[in-house]
């Protein structure tokens, strides 16, 4: 028979394996979406940007990264025009994820593009540099100068061109009229200048860009400051936000730059996808983008910039929900 002293050791036994186990719902509750208890399958479209370009080398090296987190995940990478394009791609239902300068989205955001709406960002990574490349005995000292010269202003579908155009008209120029634009993307630019067929080119990437490097190994080039434009960028409206002064430092390109800085503005990339993005997948690319950071860091500069402190930083979107998920399960 037992004792009073017994049961009561039971009974205690008992309540405590049932608020484990309530305690463990919440948990599975807080982190998982109701009904989602396998981890993610399935194929994955990632839009990246021109090859050479940073944005593709990035989407590469994570494509990686994500085969080890995510191995029943199928990541195919497409090449794009830049984030332009790649936002397209994204309400259409052509890509699962991108990459997307802030600026892009904030404009598609403002023009009142078609789903704009089921944007979602998953975290903000590294920022854009606008670089604007000239051959070293060129005369010209600023954005100005490009009056009259062939200048390579990016694809129609690239970030590039966007604030390429809003630079030359901050610079007073007309793109259409005062100069003679070219539309190609940093896989042609530098041979194009090498030849002589182009007098100059924009380009917005990390640092170091790889295509610029290369260029700067076997032709003497040099950086154009960009930063007198700043405030007169702000005053276009709205979407000026998200352009900062910025300094390219004199490492990231030594032979072009003669040990100085290069004063220009720089804008924040996002990884980026949709409302219809599964949370536990969302939640999976999340974890693996912010820690990849140093393996993708030791062979891409720019992606040691991704920090988890500023990564939920992501105007002018919201974040996924499975992004939040991640954040909050790595709150301290």
């Amino acid at each position: 028979m037992e004792t009073p002293h017994i049961r009561i050791g039971k009974v205690r036994a008992v309540e405590a394996a049932v608020a484990a186990v309530v305690a463990l719902g919440l948990l599975l509750w807080w982190l998982l979406p109701i009904g989602e208890t396998q981890p993610p399958r399935g194929t994955v479209s990632f839009a990246t940007g021109v090859p050479t370009g940073v944005y593709a080398r990035y989407g590469e090296l994570l494509q990686r990264s994500m085969a080890k987190d995510l191995p029943d995940v199928d990541v195919r990478l497409d090449s794009s025009e830049g984030s332009v394009q790649n936002i397209k791609r994204l309400v259409s239902g052509d890509a699962s994820f991108s990459i997307a300068a802030a600026d892009a989205v904030a404009a598609y955001i403002d023009q009142g593009g078609k789903d704009a709406d089921r944007l979602r960002a998953c975290a903000r990574l590294y920022d854009d540099y606008m670089q604007l490349v000239v051959p070293a005995g060129s005369g010209v000292l600023s954005a100005a100068d490009l009056k009259g010269k062939r200048v390579a202003v990016g694809q129609k579908g690239s970030g590039v061109s966007l604030i390429t155009g809003r630079l030359l008209k901050a610079a007073g120029l007309d793109p259409a009229k005062d100069i003679e634009p070219v539309a190609v993307g940093i896989d042609k630019m530098p041979d194009l200048l090498r030849q002589g067929k182009i007098d100059a080119f924009f380009w917005s990437g990390g640092l170091p860009t790889q295509a610029v490097s290369h260029l700067a190994d076997d032709f003497d080039i040099r950086l154009v400051q960009l930063g007198d434009l700043v405030d007169e960028l702000h005053a276009q409206g709205p979407t000026g936000r998200h352009y900062r002064a910025a300094v390219m430092p004199a490492d990231a390109y030594p032979e072009a730059q003669n040990g100085k800085a290069v004063r220009t503005l720089a804008v924040a990339n996002l990884l980026v996808t949709t409302d219809r993005a599964e949370p536990g997948l969302t939640e999976g690319i999340t974890r693996t983008v912010i820690g990849s950071r140093d393996r993708i860091g030791s062979q891409v500069h720019a992606a040691q910039l991704v920090d988890l402190r500023t990564a939920i930083f992501t105007d002018p979107l919201e974040l996924h929900e499975g992004a939040r998920r991640y954040y909050r399960s790595v709150k301290p």
